[in-house]
């Protein structure tokens, strides 16, 4: 998401600048000038810089986290349904959830492909599952909606106990 800002001229430093009118704009942080000829200036500025990610972005650490959550949510719906209707491979499905860890979800399918031809049937159901359930059943708004919230309202409460942590009592 990109936001626009309107600042004045005057507002962009507290020291009086003398604009050479012969060389362009240049903010020191990473925003662009937009050309407009009020007396107001338009800049267009970036997201935030987020440090320590070098390899991905935030957003890819989120959806790679996500990936293996709903790899976790597929193992949970195909063992239900293989307790009420396949108890004997709802065995074999427990026995290899013991023993195998479900924290990075593609080697835990790949490793279940690998186990055995039935194994192989329960490995591809998984990822049929979990595809059907992050294209159709996830609710990314209301994903978004809660997370927001989560953020505001924890934000809130550490605001609220510092306050009242360091506010001397009568």
């Amino acid at each position: 998401m990109e936001s626009t800002t309107l600042v004045s001229l005057s507002q962009l430093s507290i020291l009086p600048q003398k604009h050479n009118r012969n060389k362009a704009y240049r903010p020191s942080w990473p925003c662009k000038k937009l050309r407009n000829s009020s007396p107001t200036t338009r800049i267009r500025c970036q997201k935030m810089y987020v440090p320590g990610f070098g390899e991905a972005s935030p957003e890819a650490k989120a959806a790679n986290n996500l990936h293996s959550f709903f790899t976790y949510v597929a193992v949970r719906i195909v063992t239900a349904q293989l307790q009420s209707y396949n108890p004997e491979a709802y065995e074999e499905m427990m026995e290899f959830l013991g023993s195998h860890s479900l924290n990075d979800g593609d080697k835990f399918c790949a490793d279940l492909m690998r186990e055995s031809p039935r194994h192989k049937a329960l490995a591809l159901r998984i990822l049929e599952v979990r595809s059907a359930y992050c294209k159709h059943d996830f609710e990314w708004d209301n994903m978004k909606r809660l997370a927001l919230k989560m953020v505001d309202d924890h934000n809130t409460r550490l605001m609220r106990d510092y306050v009242r942590e360091t506010t001397p009592q009568k």
